[in-house]
């Protein structure tokens, strides 16, 4: 599994033969990707803010996993067609997406599509990647991603992510402000059981700024497992 972080909480995440796009945001300082260079299979979107979706209509042929709500919101206002079965999908269930299975988790933050609250986006959501269907067995091989999506610290992370989805790497926010900051980040790095975490939703503009350090020092601070991964914008990690 290939993880590439394009800055913000933008993902692109290569699992065999399929291509999955997560939170496409690419006005942020840490990628110099033109979004016409990607042609993902699948569009995840966790949550409606514009920070997370504003590129959304550059994928036309992508097909969408999201709530059945922002589904709806990006089928009507950026003409995407192609969506996952029933028109989308709700917090606990698992989709196969070509070589993937998409587990859908929550994640505690508000939904307001694009920053207006006039239109709801169903709930906000994290995914769980893996190489294989999420059963209540413990497969060893099995290769999994937890992208937690703009988040605080919940409970469901330890009782509920670690157990049962069991995710090798995770990528968390850790800007502050509008989401968990680096303390917070470490906690979770610690409850999720990752082997290893990545921050992420920092940097992007002034309230969520952070020396990135904070993150690393709080990972350990918790007595986290993980290693700590500070990624630079557009760089890849391969996940084994």
């Amino acid at each position: 599994m290939e993880l590439t972080w394009h800055g913000h909480s933008t993902w692109h995440v290569v699992v065999d033969d399929t291509e999955l796009l997560i939170d496409p945001f690419f006005d942020n300082p840490k990628t110099d990707v033109d979004p016409a260079d990607l042609d993902p299979d699948y569009l995840l979107l966790t949550h409606g803010h514009a920070d997370h979706i504003a590129d959304a209509a550059e994928f036309e042929d992508a097909t969408v996993v999201a709530t059945p709500e922002l589904t709806a919101y990006v089928q009507e206002n950026f003409g995407l067609e192609n969506t996952v079965p029933a028109g989308g999908m709700n917090i606990g269930g698992t989709v196969e997406c070509g070589d993937a299975w998409v587990t859908m988790v929550r994640a505690d933050h508000s939904n307001g599509i694009e920053n207006d609250p006039d239109y709801a986006g169903g709930m906000p959501t994290g995914f769980v990647v893996g190489d294989k269907k999420p059963t209540q067995e413990s497969d060893p091989d099995c290769t999994t991603f937890y992208h937690a999506g703009d988040t605080g610290l919940m409970s469901e992370m330890v009782d509920v992510i670690a157990p049962y989805l069991e995710p090798d790497a995770a990528a968390l926010p850790a800007g502050d402000h509008f989401t968990m900051g680096p303390a917070g980040a470490g906690i979770a790095a610690d409850w999720v059981g990752a082997d290893v975490v990545f921050p992420m939703h920092y940097d992007s503009f002034g309230p969520i700024e952070i020396e990135t350090q904070e993150f690393v020092s709080e990972v350990k601070a918790a007595g986290a497992a993980a290693e700590p991964v500070v990624l630079d914008g557009d760089e890849t990690y391969t996940l084994e």
